[in-house]
């Protein structure tokens, strides 16, 4: 099976270097969209209002495959 490798970009550069073995691309995007979320989840009460977050998936051969992004926005409202 092949493997993918899920590179998070928010700011800076977090690579994955194990990756995943999976039977293949659509497993790869259907990977990549549920991650992503997650990722963001664990990282916007750490960081400020506005972030994005990119999910790079690539292939064993290093070529990008796949680009997902998250943006999220938050502004407080006059109480």
């Amino acid at each position: 099976m092949p493997r993918y490798f899920f590179d998070v970009h928010d700011g800076g550069p977090h690579c994955d270097d194990i990756g995943t073995e999976l039977a293949g691309l659509d497993e790869a995007y259907a990977k990549a969209k549920s991650l992503l979320p997650n990722v963001a989840c664990e990282d916007i009460p750490k960081g400020a209002d506005q972030r994005t977050f990119t999910m790079l998936v690539k292939d064993e051969d290093g070529h990008a495959v796949y680009s997902a992004t998250l943006t999220f926005t938050g502004s407080p409202l006059p109480g």
